[in-house]
């Protein structure tokens, strides 16, 4: 049994003071069961406060939901916490973030853990290291050392604490004993001791209501038990009762506050005074103003009491909206999603719904536990499913890998071809393929897509110089061209149809010899052409043998390139040309049945005749044409 638990009473008789009441039995035992509930939780909070003289502080930091904020935020919580505040005031907080952030972290482990395992990792080589983790134990472990160095140091300031006040407290019962000091010189060293209780500094907190009552029951004896000087001892009481009508006034006042919180936290502190700071009053007045000051308690409590009622239907409902949320994720795992860009796009989706179950709030604590498994089995299977899916995904990339490295082999074998026709199309056909073989491993993709690019790129940079090359030709072509098509339009025939004929062929022999021009220049051969329609027309010359020369010279121009389109287009407008004929000739011969009672010398049916010989002399042209440009394939 401890020093408080025993103290002698003034005539050396030993009362429990677990027993003793402060100032009538009343004030601490006629309760209702009710209000000895709130009182019993007023005084442990403040036997707490006693144990810390700046722990007062504990009240001024904001409570925040935890389970609102994700991993970030609660390690730039805690950080703050443990830079700025005191570290015996925050450790409530601190051990809510832990529980929170240990919660959390749980999950992301999980869920790296799975996708390491569907990924063919062995499950003894899974390591996961996180700057988040190691952000929350350093600012942790800095809380820890910092706590116990505090404990280790107030310990001893506690027992000390603890020897003083019950030094005061023997002092009094001797004021109380002692026969030979006058009263006002006892009056003097009591209020002495009564400063020196107020300045004594923390105890233990299992030992505080101890303590208080001990002392208290010896103050009131020091008033009831000597003859103290009534004027002395009414003008006391007197002051005491001020003081405590006034605590009364701030709790009733405290009864209207709309913040039940900082109502009961208030309330506490008046507690906290009337105990530490105010003596006792006159026998009459003790139970009227005790029995005021616990309905005004009386009525904070129940204040608060409804505003737990509210907030447990605040916490139902969160229940219900986390549940929807379990719900919608369990869902979004059920959807079927076959490519990247939908797992992408539901990935996103599932981690705002995981944001906004952590931003929920709190739900009744007997369906916490069940509520959070709910909601990782639900996470679990959407990332299993996931894993899944990627995981027949990277088989398809490797597939895919093969076919872009026997895409390269071919793009490699073909980078140094002298033959750019055939080569140029092929080129082109590999790069088509490569865009639609889809996605290869990560790992890999930078690397084969630079092989693939180097070997196109040196293709068709040869081409590129080529064509420079060939462009400065063509110039010179183009000069020469100019100079011969001059001599041809200033050309002087001799008359002679077969000499002459052999003069222009000639130029035309000139003219294929000298090459290409610039495409942008080509009006040249339009130009050449021109020119010779005149000089065949003043040799009066078959028009289709004149036609077929220059016929010659265009294929030989559409032949000398690489530009297969053009020499396809030609085809397909001469074989155009020979079926308009035909249809023409068709159309007149059907005409002509019309004409069978009409005698041949008849005008329309003469001109009918000679469109269709005009027709069938064109067609042998265009037949004649069309049969040469065959031959070219």
């Amino acid at each position: 049994m401890s020093e408080l638990d025993n103290l002698q009473n003034a005539d050396g008789t030993e009362e429990n003071i677990k027993n003793v009441q402060p100032e009538t039995p009343q004030e601490t035992t006629s309760v209702t069961e009710e209000n000895d509930e709130v009182l019993n939780e007023i005084d442990d909070s403040n036997a707490e406060d006693a144990e810390d003289e700046g722990n007062s502080e504990r009240h001024n930091i904001e409570d925040k939901d935890y389970e609102s904020l994700n991993l970030e935020q609660l390690v730039i919580e805690i950080e703050r916490l443990v830079k700025n505040e005191k570290v015996q005031a925050i450790k409530k907080h601190v051990d809510a973030i832990k529980t929170e952030f240990d919660k959390q972290f749980s999950q992301q482990l999980d869920e790296k853990k799975e996708e390491f395992l569907s990924n063919g990792g062995n499950e003894i080589d899974f390591r996961y290291n996180s700057p988040l983790q190691r952000s929350f134990k350093d600012s942790y472990k800095d809380f820890r050392q910092r706590l116990n160095a505090h404990y280790k140091n107030i310990e001893q300031n506690h027992k000390q604490n603890l020897t003083n006040r019950l030094e005061i407290i023997e002092a009094i019962k001797a004021l109380t004993e002692d026969a030979e000091d006058s009263m006002n010189t006892k009056y003097k060293k009591f209020k002495e001791l009564q400063e020196q209780w107020k300045i004594a500094g923390p105890i233990p907190r299992d030992k505080y209501n101890n303590a208080w009552n001990s002392y208290h029951f010896n103050v009131e004896r020091f008033y009831d038990l000597l003859h103290l000087d009534r004027d002395l001892r009414d003008k006391d009481f007197a002051h005491n009762l001020e003081l405590k009508t006034k605590i009364i006034e701030q709790a009733e006042a405290l009864a209207n506050d709309e913040n039940t919180n900082r109502a009961f936290r208030e309330l506490q502190n008046l507690h906290k005074i009337w105990k530490e700071e105010l003596g006792p009053v006159a026998r009459e007045h003790r139970e009227p103003i005790w029995d005021r000051f616990k309905e005004a308690t009386k009525k904070i409590n129940a204040k608060r009491q409804d505003y737990f009622k509210n907030l447990d239907k605040v916490y139902e409902q969160n229940l219900i909206n986390k549940q929807a949320i379990i719900t919608l994720i369990e869902e979004k795992a059920n959807e079927n999603i076959t490519n990247h860009s939908g797992w992408q796009n539901k990935i996103k989706e599932i981690e705002a719904l995981r944001e906004e179950f952590f931003k929920a709030g709190k739900v009744p604590i007997k369906v916490n536990e069940a509520t959070w498994t709910s909601f990782k089995e639900a996470v679990r299977g959407f990332n299993r499913k996931k894993n899944d899916f990627y995981k027949s995904l990277k088989k398809d990339q490797y597939d895919n890998l093969e076919k872009k490295l026997a895409l390269i082999k071919i793009a490699e074998e073909n980078k140094d071809s002298e033959d750019f026709q055939a080569t140029t199309q092929l080129m082109k056909k590999i790069q088509g393929d490569w865009k639609r073989i889809g996605h290869v491993p990560r790992k890999d993709s930078d690397k084969i897509w630079k092989q693939f690019k180097s070997a196109c790129n040196h293709y068709f940079d040869r081409i590129k110089e080529q064509r420079n090359a060939a462009s400065a030709e063509e110039e010179v072509a183009y000069t020469e061209k100019q100079t011969l098509l001059a001599e041809v339009k200033n050309l002087a025939l001799t008359g002679e149809q077969k000499t002459d004929l052999a003069t222009i062929k000639e130029q035309i022999n000139s003219w294929k010899t000298i090459g290409r021009v610039p495409r942008n220049k080509r009006q040249i051969e339009s130009d050449f052409n021109d020119a010779l329609d005149g000089l065949f027309k003043s040799l009066d010359l078959n028009k289709t043998e004149a036609e077929l020369i220059k016929f010659e010279n265009k294929l030989d121009q559409l032949t000398s390139g690489d530009d297969t389109k053009a020499l396809d287009n030609e085809r397909f407008y001469i074989q155009k040309k020979v079926d308009e004929i035909k249809g023409e000739i068709n159309q007149l011969e059907n005409n002509l049945q019309f004409f069978s009672n009409v005698k041949s010398d008849n005008p329309l049916v003469k001109d009918v005749h000679k469109n269709i010989k005009k027709h069938k002399d064109s067609l042998v042209l265009w037949t004649t044409k069309l049969k040469k440009i065959k031959s070219l394939y």
